[in-house]
């Protein structure tokens, strides 16, 4: 009897210990545990820090098409601020304005151009919203939604497209065609420069070494179709579009519709170097709110700079840029050299942009921008850097300014503490000059740090 029980007893500790000692070993070592979620659909830019300095979403479908898929995304950044301003511009008097159909009406103000006082502190943080779905075998829709961010507060959606990297229709020709081929159809971030693949765009702020945008910021998102060939590090970008962020259909004698073409290379020349040098161009004969500079509806990096003190965080929300204001007719170009050798990354911008506001009488004026960027990346997995950006605009932006410049200067560090994880700070200082004397921005200048939180995954 006591063998039975001393047996019995046995096999339920047995029993009792079996399921620990089956239980798959368990990985104790965090540095080989994947901090990035996998890729579930194909031809796409990771929203994480493999996607920085990829431009144009890769060719490569990356993952084989299994069926129909869907898959989510977001980014988030919070901000702390730390930024003083200063200008020497006259004091100028405004009277009150009343309201009046589709214009709420405004008080008097005793000095336009007496600037908002400003501290030390958080900004509104910012985030965006990411749905992919794959349709069909290198068939991809995507839509980017502003959850959060300084200008509209409420949820905006930035762009809904269709990607076409395959055909659907097994025919040679066309399988032959698509291997080169991208076809891009809806509401979708106008490919011109390519500054704008590396800018933070609201709550997505990896890409970017800095915190600010260019001053002069040719980002917008417009309504048509684009069509790219790549061969061998050879790039063909050819797009139409209804050269406005909304689409709209009334007044069609005003509108015209906005032609953009790309030309360049992108070629990896051996496991450490990487050359890449583009060219493009867009044309709009006419147009009622042209928004190629003005179509970022997130909002600048530098809350409240050079702003008078009845400002609003939405309101003014391009604080610290420049927009020519070529709301009728525009002909830009821009050139954009990038170089990645080792750790070393070297981006350069010449833009020069020409054109008028509505009503389309106005003179037309020239603007033009320069930008030099260097940043070094150290350490495994590059996941610490150091950068410096200098960033100019001169030209005519009407008015009494018609020979104005404005130049910034940028110090920026950063720590990828994983790769959806990314901590960084910068130092700015922006100056203008040639402003008129009653212009907020004569002898304007603001300095100071930013720091930023992100996390995109």
């Amino acid at each position: 009897m006591m063998k039975t029980q001393v047996l019995l007893a046995l096999s339920l500790l047995s029993a009792a210990i079996a399921p620990i000692g089956a239980q798959p070993a368990v990985n104790t070592d965090s540095s080989k545990i994947p901090t990035q979620a996998p890729v579930s659909i194909q031809y796409l830019r990771a929203t994480d820090a493999r996607g920085i300095n990829v431009f144009e979403a890769p060719k490569e479908a990356g993952v084989a098409y299994t069926g129909f898929k869907l898959a989510w995304g977001a980014a988030f950044t919070q901000q702390f601020q730390g930024l003083t301003h200063e200008n020497t511009a006259d004091s100028v008097f405004v009277g009150a304005v009343n309201p009046s159909p589709g214009n709420a009406g405004s008080v008097a103000n005793t000095n336009r151009n007496r600037l908002m006082t400003m501290g030390n502190g958080f900004n509104n943080a910012t985030a965006n919203l990411y749905m992919h779905a794959q349709l069909a075998k290198g068939i991809r829709v995507q839509l980017t939604s502003y959850l959060s961010a300084r200008h509209h507060n409420e949820t905006w959606v930035k762009d809904g497209f269709i990607q076409i990297d395959d055909t659907p229709i097994d025919l040679p020709a066309l399988n032959t065609l698509m291997k080169y081929a991208t076809l891009k159809i809806g509401h979708f971030e106008v490919n011109y420069g390519d500054f704008h693949f590396r800018r933070t765009d609201n709550g997505q702020a990896l890409y970017n070494p800095f915190v600010g945008n260019a001053i002069m910021d040719a980002f917008t998102t417009e309504v048509g179709a684009e069509a790219q060939l790549r061969h061998k590090g050879l790039l063909g970008v050819v797009a139409i579009t209804n050269g406005e962020i909304r689409g709209n259909t009334a007044r069609p004698a005003d509108r015209a519709p906005a032609l953009m073409a790309k030309l360049g290379f992108d070629r990896q020349l051996n496991s450490d170097l990487r050359v890449r040098l583009t060219g493009s161009v867009r044309s709009q004969k006419s147009a009622i709110s042209n928004t190629l500079y003005s179509g970022d509806r997130a909002g600048s990096r530098y809350y409240y700079v050079l702003e008078n003190d009845k400002a609003t965080e939405s309101a003014n929300f391009t604080s610290g840029n420049i927009n020519p204001g070529f709301s009728d007719k525009g002909n830009s170009y821009m050139i954009n050299p990038f170089v990645k050798f080792h750790g070393l990354e070297l981006f350069g911008m010449y833009e020069s942009a020409k054109g008028r506001s509505a009503p389309d009488n106005t003179p037309e004026r020239e603007v033009k921008q320069y930008m030099a960027e260097a940043v070094y990346r150290f350490l495994p997995g590059e996941k610490v850097y150091v950068g410096a950006r200098w960033n100019s605009v001169e030209g005519d932006l009407g008015g009494l300014n018609k020979d104005v410049t404005v130049r910034r200067n940028n110090v920026a560090a950063g720590w990828f503490i994983t790769q959806s994880l990314e901590l960084k700070g910068e130092l700015v200082d922006q100056r203008y000059t040639g402003f008129a004397r009653t212009d907020i921005r004569n002898g304007g200048r603001f300095k100071g740090f930013v720091l930023e939180a992100i996390t995109a995954f």
